[in-house]
């Protein structure tokens, strides 16, 4: 049976599960549940996941969610080169601890200063510019371990690697976020940190075209967004803001 991947490409967390599979080869249909709809919240969907979050995936009568459980499944479900979850234990115990560092310090990091600072409006709430500060210095806190821990002088990937992992493409897929700022914010953020950049123009071009292509969504965001923020028409623009951007990020 083919493997259905329950996602909608406003999240990062479903991204970085299509993208896996399309690097890969691994054949899926994909099944959007629309996030702006609010259609994670549908009975239906509740059957595939009780906790009501995408992604999820059904492999057969096989049902999971979360995207980090999700990429290892995958990686240990389906032939896949070896460097993206490494049989070898201590290569995968080291990938593992990317992992959950991750998880422990970067979940509201760059959606959540995006959202505070930026797209708060598009969904009904006012801006905070004092969250807004006090996430932006979490995240570059954050920027700065990956920079000086998990990067390193050897190769090109975290953890010194010369090929990229799960952890790779997650931790990407999550920074990517900031694309939807203004130019001159995201370089504000990500500028000081030389070996983070590379290793993202590292990954996007590896991960190429599938990269590149499954994060055209933000693109589109940003042009919608500054469109609206024009002089021109503002006005016009306002009630369609919310349309266009909620719960897009």
């Amino acid at each position: 049976m083919t493997l259905k991947l329950y996602v909608d490409h406003v999240s990062h967390h479903c991204r970085e599960v299509i993208i896996f599979c399309k690097l890969n080869g691994i054949d899926f249909e994909e099944v959007l549940v629309d996030l702006s709809k609010r259609q994670h919240l549908n009975p239906e969907y509740k059957e595939v996941n009780p906790i009501m979050q995408i992604p999820a995936i059904m492999d057969g009568k096989f049902k999971l969610s979360e995207s980090h459980a999700i990429l290892r499944y995958l990686a240990s479900a389906f032939p896949i080169a070896d460097h993206w979850y490494p049989a070898d234990l201590y290569k995968r115990a080291k990938i593992e601890s990317v992992l959950d560092w991750h998880r422990t310090n970067f979940p509201r990091g760059p959606a959540g200063f995006v959202s505070l600072s930026l797209l708060a409006p598009a969904v009904g709430r006012p801006l905070n510019p004092q969250a807004a500060a006090k996430a932006e210095k979490l995240l570059i806190a954050s920027l700065a371990q990956i920079e000086s821990v998990w990067l390193q002088k050897k190769g090109r990937f975290l953890l010194g690697s010369g090929q990229p992992s799960v952890a790779d493409l997650s931790l990407a897929c999550e920074i990517m976020q900031l694309e939807v700022l203004d130019d001159k914010v995201r370089e504000r953020i990500l500028g000081p940190f030389k070996r983070v950049t590379k290793w993202l123009d590292d990954t996007k071009h590896v991960m190429a075209p599938h990269f590149e292509e499954v994060h055209s969504i933000l693109y589109k965001v940003k042009k919608k967004r500054q469109k609206q923020t024009s002089p021109v028409g503002s006005s016009s623009t306002q009630s369609s803001r919310k349309r266009d951007l909620h719960s897009k990020m």
